[in-house]
């Protein structure tokens, strides 16, 4: 994998524009940039708006030049940013506001050399179309928008131009440094197992949103920690993989490591297998998106490897835990399918944490909701967009008949 052409002088930081900056991935990148100022210098933010007063303090912190919001009061983010350039000694600090649905979108087409995409969801879409179309480099946290996109996002980006910030595909694309496509023989991606690792289906009806939220490793947002904890997560993460390198889905497994020191594993055809370790700290695939090819120094503690550690793996239990198995079947359908799953799947979760259903009809009703679907002829955005429609609206119409 390499990156994009940059006209970048290498002196001069890399220009980062980072997209869902409140959120964990945003927030975390931000901490990156602080530790490497001579590497990187952020350019412009976007959030969905939930959280202005945090954005309002991000924007001064980098000086953005541009900063988008999808919802809220721009006025009071206008004030709200004037206010923490005066407490920060920065009265003149006036960025661009940019409001509405589209901003992420708008702001993702600012000129960068790396756009990081953070945000959550397939709403990533547009913004990831535009950030490939202004030629920077993608560092991808937000997968949705490549499963949903499929193909549209692949034929929009030039070679290498994606890197990859999940830790399980930053952690392949490490390992791939060790070998050519043609040696490999099989990725293996490694999942925690989530909160419920070890139980049996019968012994996931009951479980809370509260219990679905307390995921033993990772500190993330609602829907990527149920969908951790539902196994929906490494379901999209195979597809990514599928997408991002190309490799046959018969050809990704999946196994358990409870530690999640082990991110993922490259087999290759020699029977040797690469594998990427590291304590679990998003900033490392973090750096590595922004820095790609090159390494960010002191990017992430490292493994101490004078201390006595077990590590085990498991496989996973495709019974309690069949997400894996059908986001496979919906990626070989390919078309609209894949964004049918993760649709319905948006939407059942929110409805788990509504009391509407239970944790296991989460992925009850992806099933249910893929199998009325017939996938459009050709992919496009408005097929798209249409087949996300129909999804959100027929699980809602499964889930108004359901009861707990």
């Amino acid at each position: 994998m390499q990156t994009s052409g940059s006209s970048r002088p290498a002196s001069q930081p890399r220009t980062i524009v980072i997209l869902g900056s409140t959120g964990s991935i945003g927030t975390q990148a931000i901490d990156v940039v602080d530790g490497a100022p001579h590497l990187f210098e952020v350019v412009a933010l976007s959030a969905g708006g939930g959280n202005l007063e945090l954005l309002a303090r991000q924007a001064v912190h980098t000086r953005a030049a541009a900063v988008g919001i999808a919802e809220g009061d721009p006025g009071r983010l206008r004030d709200l940013i004037n206010d923490a350039a005066r407490e920060a000694g920065l009265g003149q600090y006036r960025p661009e506001i940019i409001a509405g649905p589209d901003a992420s979108t708008t702001i993702a087409a600012v000129k960068a050399d790396v756009v990081l995409n953070g945000i959550t969801g397939s709403i990533g879409l547009a913004p990831t179309l535009a950030a490939l179309e202004s030629g920077a480099t993608l560092a991808l946290a937000n997968k949705e928008s490549l499963i949903v996109g499929g193909s549209l996002v692949k034929s929009a980006a030039a070679d290498g131009q994606i890197v990859p910030v999940d830790s399980e595909h930053s952690a392949i694309a490490q390992c791939l440094r060790s070998g050519t496509a043609a040696e490999v023989d099989k990725l293996i991606l490694t999942a925690s197992g989530g909160p419920f690792r070890g139980r049996a289906r019968e012994e996931l009806f009951a479980v809370t949103p509260e219990e679905a939220l307390a995921h033993p490793t990772w500190d993330m947002g609602l829907m990527v920690t149920t969908n951790s904890a539902s196994l929906v997560n490494k379901g999209l993460e195979v597809i990514e993989a599928h997408l991002l390198f190309d490799i046959p889905l018969d050809r990704i497994d999946v196994v358990v490591h409870p530690q999640s020191v082990i991110h993922s594993m490259v087999q290759f055809v020699d029977g040797s297998t690469i594998a990427q370790a590291s304590p679990p700290d998003m900033r490392l695939p973090i750096a590595l998106g922004l820095g790609w090819p090159d390494r960010v120094p002191g990017a992430a503690t490292p493994c101490d490897w004078t201390r006595a550690a077990s590590w085990t793996f498991e496989p996973l239990d495709s019974t309690a835990f069949p997400a894996v198995r059908l986001a496979k079947d919906a990626a070989r359908q390919g078309s609209t399918y894949p964004a049918v799953f993760n649709a319905a799947n948006e939407e059942a979760v929110m409805a788990f944490h509504a009391g509407h259903i239970r944790f296991t009809s989460i992925v009850d009703t992806i099933e249910a909701v893929l199998s009325e679907h017939s996938g459009s002829s050709g992919l496009t955005v408005g097929s798209v967009l249409d087949a996300e429609k129909w999804a959100r609206a027929r699980t809602h119409e499964r889930l108004a008949v359901s009861s707990l």
